[in-house]
């Protein structure tokens, strides 16, 4: 039986939140965030942040750094560049990326602690900038709370909310004047990560633009800004490409052409640094995962794994059931792009106000300037659950799930 210090998650500021939340608390959160970004957002926001604990807090940064440090090892880097297709091998690819995200499911260690299990890692954009307003309109909700009214943070390493918004400007621009730098998405308007791109402009100054709007003229890629045409110097790059396959969008540039342009991050990171890269990581943070190519048959306890595709975004094609029936459906051609993952088992530690438990996902979020030597550290994002998924498109009809921050007290 697990001691009842440990039943829930910093049962302090948890206890002071769900006492002083009330009927209008979720429309006053959700309404200021909306008025502050000026747009609807189309995704579940979840009623409460996730008041991270300081030991679980420094749990997840050292094995998130460690992880990160691991795969940053320039043989390995080599070996995964084999998950490159060859006609979207895009050249100029920098020696790391600018954007890492890696997601740790909440679980309960053998000791009865609080731990992190790694379920996914991307080399690819999140939400940074939403993250840093969401941050300052709950710190606004929570001041009218009797023993909240504390200066709150989601930032890492002693950064504050200035240092990670200077370094996302630095990661994202690379010096280039904000009109020369566009956020690459198809159809921005319609993302359901458009609250992002919204907070994006606000913080850093760079349109959603979508690729199909851009004008080439050989090597050069221009876009129109008041009836002129500005030249479009880096890319922000938050194409999905199996969404851009799906589609079937003609673009104005194929991406193996040679660009007169930079990337944050390089696509080619999008495949390097990925569900592809988790077997060849050696952590205790990580549960063991193995391509379907690897194995000599389907194991025999399948009720301990999830079959997931390598690359798709927002749990799609994930199989937690899995039958041997799933995977002799996969053609051996296909097979090295499956991965058998073994499954954690999410704690419910966050207490609801009912005394139910909420699971969570903590998602450690890097940033690297095109100047500076390695990745850091600097934010991150919370999903929380109820059902057997994460993510913000899965169990929607539920209450205090979603999109959410850890956040802990600025001394």
């Amino acid at each position: 039986m697990i001691p009842t210090k440990y039943k829930y998650m910093d049962p302090t500021f948890r206890r002071a939140f769900n006492a002083a939340f009330g009927p209008s608390t979720y429309a006053d959160y959700l309404g200021r965030l909306e008025r502050r970004l000026g747009c609807a957002i189309p995704f579940r926001v979840a009623e409460t942040p996730l008041f991270l604990p300081h030991g679980l807090r420094d749990d997840l940064e050292r094995s998130a750094t460690e992880i990160v440090r691991q795969i940053s090892s320039p043989a390995l880097i080599a070996q995964m560049k084999r998950a490159i297709p060859a006609h979207l091998d895009v050249p100029g690819m920098d020696p790391l990326p600018n954007c890492v995200q890696v997601d740790f499911a909440i679980v309960r260690g053998p000791d009865g602690e609080l731990t992190g299990k790694v379920v996914e890692l991307q080399a690819f954009p999140s939400l940074y900038a939403l993250m840093l307003i969401q941050v300052e309109i709950m710190a606004e909700v929570l001041a009218g709370m009797p023993g909240l009214d504390r200066r709150w943070s989601c930032c890492f390493g002693d950064r504050s909310t200035a240092d990670v918004l200077a370094q996302l400007r630095r990661a994202i621009l690379a010096g280039e004047p904000e009109e020369s730098v566009v956020l690459l998405d198809l159809a921005p308007e319609k993302q359901k990560t458009y609250p992002d791109f919204v907070a994006t402009k606000l913080l850093v100054g760079v349109d959603a633009v979508c690729p199909t709007a851009l004008v080439r003229e050989g090597d050069r890629l221009f876009r129109r800004v008041g009836g002129r045409l500005v030249q479009v110097r880096r890319l922000y790059n938050r194409v999905v490409f199996d969404e851009l396959q799906s589609k079937r969008v003609e673009l104005p540039f194929r991406y193996g052409d040679p660009l007169d342009v930079t990337w944050c991050s390089h696509p080619n990171w999008y495949w390097t640094w990925s569900k592809y890269t988790l077997p060849y990581i050696d952590h205790p943070a990580l549960p063991r995962s193995r391509t379907l190519s690897a194995l000599e048959g389907a194991p025999l306890d399948l009720e301990r794994y999830v079959l997931k595709p390598l690359f798709s975004f927002a749990g799609s094609g994930v199989k937690v059931d899995v039958t041997p029936e799933d995977i002799a459906a996969i053609p051996e051609g296909e097979r090295s792009r499956w991965l058998l993952q073994e499954k954690v088992a999410y704690e419910p530690a966050l207490a609801m106000p009912d005394g139910n438990g909420v699971k969570a996902e903590v998602r450690m979020m890097f940033l690297r300037a095109p100047d500076e030597p390695e990745l850091s550290l600097v934010l991150n994002l919370v999903r929380l659950s109820r059902g057997r998924m994460l993510g913000v498109d899965h169990n929607r009809d539920l209450t205090w799930v979603g999109g959410t921050v850890g956040i802990w007290p600025v001394d």
